[in-house]
């Protein structure tokens, strides 16, 4: 059968006898194919985006303006040329086609259409309708994009990519900047940063619209809402007047302007970065309307609006309050205690701590590092009246604009940039307003009812409901305060109601199309065509990728409920979720995740939805992470999951293709291992130390921090045999590199890397046993990313060529020295968030630390003797104590070292004190290898040295360094018979004359009683034993 000829109306595109007659069938076009998901198939097939295209990048070259009143500056417009015109309909053909879901824009992108629509994103250049236009079909493309079972394809990074390059992206931060207030300049400074919110979701392009200027231009918007709403703080013109600035005060939003699309750009940008949440906070508009010297001055002659209201709290509180906080209900503000582990199983050690806490540089990189570095000293800083008036705006909005005043106002609290007492006030005042988010249907009391039912509220209500959970999580995540708030407030009930929602069948509708006689019927060619522009790549209706949301959301808060408290973990079980987090542990087969071929649209298919019988990976990730949460309880373990089954389904994701699947799944097994568990035969049985063993050599440190982890779960209390297994097959000679580290990694973290920003960067321990629980801390309810990155070739450069915001040299002295006070804060964390060598010497640490501790559990008990003797045999125990006693050692880093960056030459040696983390698990290798037979204590009594190095650790600030040592002592002086009571007395001799002795004495009356007690039993075994006969 031969193809049908071209149709009249595509060969008038290809080749058009002229500009008016190109015109025409571009209308003709776009009406035949609005509405119409099946013609715009149809179309596609034919190959009507290569002309589409030319005709954007034809336009676009004769049409060039750069007129600055062209976008609404001068609030003018104009009537648009024949090739304006053209252009403006080839943008909404464009976004017609988008509106057919992905499997129609894959073929758009592969035509270069994202290349030919960016632009007209110039508002110099571009007509308002033309910005206007482009914007709304570059949000459709997004949306879009986004309808696929996974992360997306490469025509997804290659969007992204085109749209933050230079200059695309500082076109974005010019609309921003706009100071019209005319409805077309609000509806494109809206649809910017919807935008911005769907596409921005790597490191890298969010340190790009940062170093753009978007981040300032948002908080530019941000603070016209402020002005609006009248909250500027009382003195802040004044102090503007008095630092030359008044002319740059940030304008009042118009009544037209919306703030959530603001909130919303604004938390994408700043997500997991504690820089950039302080670049924002620090922002010269945020700083004009909230100036941190608001108290100092001008009161006397400004009225204070929040003082006369009457609701002032008692003056012995106004210097803790800014004025903002006045108008909030008042709510004890005593600083809750640190969540302490609950539970029988504390953890052994830390982990790759993401942000959260005002403590985070002191957790994060040590107290070596603060001081080195100049960070902020002061935790107890005062913070920015943005977080009272977030708060303020989460209470007093609804909807979209309350659920994104709560996003900015936890990723601000996770980044550690509230004070400490606001955590009272988020746990009486926001927790409550999430946990109502959960089910609360459109409010029928807005200014227009006819909206509480239309299509804008329910796609409202769709992203209510699949990111209010998360957020959720992210704000309750290791604070036992505010998880106590959301269970009381029936957070466990409403969460597990939503997750079996989550799994209710979708009604089957297929796509309808209205029978037009014009349109000819498709014919086998047609339909041929329509196949081949289907790509592989696995595309979904709209309903089933907002379950699979919901799913991964309301896992995420359960999740984060359960780490502490095993009445809250029994809470979950009893509500009947067990059974839908199994079936959230299965992912598609290798069949249904590539099935693609039958389009979906914005609707289910007319066939049956066969993706509904697995999940994405970010669903399975969530999965294992509550998992892992509800593990902490032996009780559930025992019973609900080993009833349920998930064993088999979780050993299943340690094989998964995709890494964080994997490493979700790995740290989750560290709890089904550990020896109280009825799981471990069979998941031993299985193949798991195999498994474990191949991810502790994984590249990814990530993934061999978690796999190193659960083996040392796996070998305590386990036989000699599992345990000389295990060593076999993770090997000797990596074991002794997992505890040596990356040592050149390290020496070279030690200085700071002053060309870092610039280049591209893809707790407590127990006594005796050595064994810990599992627990990571959720962070955006996923794993956190926290370096910045600049996004290569065409991104470099952007902070230098970025176009002036309301941030300009002042006059005044005042004004400098704030300006030079916010940019020392930024240089601060910038030099600590951008350096590689942090990163990579913070996982090193990580993973020797819990390879430290495998070891230590390796010779524990049970076959302890056995176990030492065995690691003495192979890897030699003048080896083992060389390598422990290296973990005690300060580290002398000398400038020379640094023969690769000629830009230290000068710089004096620096000492590197070792972590506690690490010197605690060292020390407790000692304590278990002195807890074995009376020939172990006598060698490690022989090395004399190592024994020196000891001394000055008795006056260690860290409780549980002192606490170790206090353990080494009573198993050196320990007695096994009476054949060991000569030597027992020899080695006390030796410990008196080198001083251990004195050194206990001091600790007599250490302030931690547990430091008191031992040292109590350490020093009666000494005296016993010098005193024996």
């Amino acid at each position: 059968m031969t193809r049908p000829p071209t149709p009249p109306l595509l060969a008038q595109l290809q080749s058009p006898s002229s500009p008016s007659s190109q015109l025409a069938a571009l209308k003709a076009l776009k009406n035949d194919l609005i509405g119409h998901d099946q013609r715009k198939a149809w179309w596609l097939g034919l190959g009507i985006a290569p002309p589409i295209v030319r005709i954007l990048s034809a336009s676009r070259a004769e049409g060039k303006r750069r007129s600055k009143d062209v976008n609404g500056h001068l609030g003018r417009s104009r009537t648009l040329t024949e090739e304006e015109e053209a252009r403006l309909q080839a943008i909404i053909i464009v976004g017609s086609l988008a509106c057919g879901g992905r499997t129609l824009v894959t073929p758009l992108l592969q035509a270069s259409a994202a290349s030919s629509l960016l632009p007209s994103l110039n508002p110099h250049e571009s007509p308002p309708v033309l910005v206007l236009a482009t914007l709304r079909t570059l949000n459709t493309v997004a949306d879009a994009l986004a309808m696929t079972t996974g992360g997306g394809g490469s025509h997804d990074e290659e969007f992204v990519e085109r749209l933050f390059s230079n200059p695309h992206v500082h076109s974005l931060t010019h609309i921003l900047l706009q100071s019209s207030d005319s409805p077309d300049v609000q509806q494109q400074v809206d649809l910017v940063a919807s935008l911005i919110a769907k596409t921005c979701c790597e490191d890298r392009y969010q340190a790009a619209l940062a170093n753009a200027g978007v981040l300032d231009a948002l908080a530019t918007r941000l603070a016209g809402f402020v002005v609006f709403t009248g909250f500027v703080l009382p003195g802040a013109e004044i102090i503007a007047h008095k630092e030359g600035t008044i002319h740059k005060f940030p304008r009042p939003a118009p009544p037209t302007a919306k703030l959530h699309p603001v909130l919303e750009a604004i938390g994408a940008i700043i997500r997991d970065s504690k820089l950039r949440s302080m670049q924002m906070l620090l922002a010269p508009a945020i700083r004009m309307v909230f100036p941190t010297s608001h108290l100092e001055g001008g009161q006397d002659d400004v009225k204070n609006p929040w003082i006369i209201t009457g609701n002032a709290p008692p003056s012995n509180r106004n210097s803790q309050l800014n004025p903002i906080d006045h108008i909030l209900p008042q709510v004890p503000t005593g600083v809750s205690k640190a969540s302490a582990q609950a539970g029988a199983f504390p953890p052994l050690g830390s982990t790759i701590r993401g942000l959260g806490g005002a403590s985070w540089f002191s957790s994060e990189l040590g107290s070596d590092t603060e001081a080195s570095f100049g960070v902020f000293e002061n935790s107890a800083r005062a913070e920015s009246p943005l977080i009272a008036w977030l708060i303020h705006v989460a209470r007093a909005e609804q909807g979209l604009t309350r659920l994104m005043a709560a996003t900015v106002l936890t990723l601000l609290h996770r980044a550690g940039l509230t004070s400490r007492k606001r955590e009272s006030g988020l746990a009486l005042l926001i927790v409550p307003l999430l946990v109502r988010m959960f089910d609360e249907e459109p409010s029928s009391k807005s200014p227009d009812p006819s909206l509480a039912h239309s299509v804008e509220s329910e796609r409202a209500q769709m992203v209510i409901k699949e990111r209010a959970p998360l957020i959720f999580a992210m704000l309750v995540t290791d604070s036992e305060q505010l998880q106590k708030a959301a269970v009381a407030a029936h957070a466990i009930k409403k969460l597990s109601q939503m997750l079996k929602k989550a799994y209710d069948p979708l009604s089957e509708r297929g796509p309808s199309e209205p029978w037009n006689p014009d349109v000819p019927s498709e014919t086998p060619e047609s339909l041929g065509s329509k196949e081949s522009l289907v790509s592989n790549e696995p595309v979904v209706s709209a309903a089933k990728l907002h379950q699979w949301r919901v799913r991964e959301s309301t896992l995420n808060a359960l999740a984060a409920l359960a780490p502490f408290h095993d009445e809250f973990r029994k809470m979950i079980i009893d509500s009947g979720v067990t059974p839908f987090i199994v079936d959230s542990l299965k992912p598609f087969s290798d069949g249904l995740a590539r099935d693609s071929n039958n389009y979906t649209g914005d609707t289910p298919s007319t066939s049956k939805d066969r993706k509904s019988e697995g999940n994405p990976e970010y669903v399975l990730i969530a999965a294992c992470g509550t998992v892992r949460a509800l593990s902490r309880s032996v009780s559930i373990l025992r019973t609900s999951l080993i009833d349920a089954g998930v064993a088999l389904p979780l050993f299943a994701l340690l094989k998964n293709p995709d890494m964080e699947v994997q490493i979700a799944a790995t740290a989750a097994v560290c709890n089904l291992v550990l020896d109280f568990s009825p799981m471990r035969e069979a998941i031993l049985g299985a193949g798991v130390l195999k498994v474990l063993c191949e991810h502790a050599h994984s590249t990814n440190a990530r993934l061999r921090l978690e796999a190193v982890w659960a083996l040392k779960h796996l070998v305590y209390d386990a036989g000699a045999t599992v345990k000389v297994s295990c060593v076999e097959e993770l090997g000797q000679g990596w074991l002794i590199q997992l505890l040596c580290g990356d040592s050149e990694v390290a020496a070279r973290s030690s200085y700071p890397d002053t060309n870092a920003h610039a280049q591209k960067i893809g707790n407590g321990s127990s006594e005796q046993d050595g064994v810990s629980l599992h627990e990571h801390m959720l962070s955006s309810a996923k794993a956190p990313k926290q370096d910045d990155v600049k996004m290569e070739d065409d991104l470099e450069g952007l902070k230098e060529s970025r176009p002036q915001t309301a941030d300009g040299p002042g006059t005044d002295l005042a004004r400098a020295q704030s300006i030079g006070s916010a940019q020392a804060k930024l240089a601060s964390l910038r030099e600590v968030e951008l350096n590689s060598a942090w990163k990579a010497r913070r996982d090193d640490l990580a993973i020797q630390e819990q390879s430290l501790d495998y070891t230590r559990n390796l010779i524990c008990v049970p076959d302890n003797i056995v176990m030492i003797d065995y690691l003495f045999t192979n890897l030699g125990h003048d080896r083992i104590f060389d390598i422990l006693s290296d973990k005690l050692r300060p580290t002398v880093i000398k400038p020379d070292e640094f023969d690769r960056n000629p830009s230290q030459s000068g710089i004096e040696p620096r000492v590197i004190q070792p972590q506690p983390e690490i010197i605690v698990a060292a020390l407790f290798n000692f304590v278990h290898i002195a807890a074995g037979a009376s020939r172990h204590r006598q060698l490690l009594m022989s090395q004399t040295d190592l024994l020196r190095q000891l001394v000055p650790l008795f006056s260690h600030s860290n409780k549980h360094v002192r606490r170790a040592l206090a353990w080494l002592i009573i198993n050196l002086t320990w007695v096994d018979d009476q054949a060991d009571q000569l030597n027992c007395k020899s080695r006390a001799i030796e410990l008196r004359k080198l001083g251990f002795q004195t050194l206990l004495e001091g600790l007599e009356h250490d302030p931690d009683l547990d430091v008191r007690e031992r040292t109590k039993t350490a020093l009666f075994q000494m005296k016993t034993a010098l005193s024996s006969t």
